[in-house]
């Protein structure tokens, strides 16, 4: 009876192990946005932003990046990731950090 339940233990360990060694492939897909803050809402955890094309969008900031969302100030170019659902549409921010200065 020991040995079923050490060996159910263990994977389920080892799956812990993994999640922790690879947050981003745990949290599945996602992708790099570059933007401009035009609001965050601390209270609610979103922001809302413009990306490059010009479209406008508020979405809830999760995890570590409610951190950076206390740091960024509208008007500021941020380089947001982004998790995916399983149809590859935006569902959340994950990280936020700012944008490189372009070079002239």
């Amino acid at each position: 009876m020991r040995h079923p339940l050490l060996i159910l233990v263990a994977a389920f360990v080892t799956g812990l192990i993994l999640a922790q060694a690879n947050p981003v492939a745990a949290a599945g897909k996602t992708h790099d946005l570059t933007a401009t803050v035009v609001s965050v809402d601390i209270q609610a955890k979103k922001i809302t932003f413009q990306d490059e094309a010009g479209t406008t969008n508020t979405s809830p900031v999760l995890d570590k990046a409610v951190e950076s969302l206390k740091t960024v100030k509208a008007g500021e170019k941020v380089v947001l990731t982004c998790r995916d659902n399983e149809n590859g549409s935006h569902e959340a921010v994950i990280a936020i950090r700012p944008a490189q200065a372009e070079k002239s």
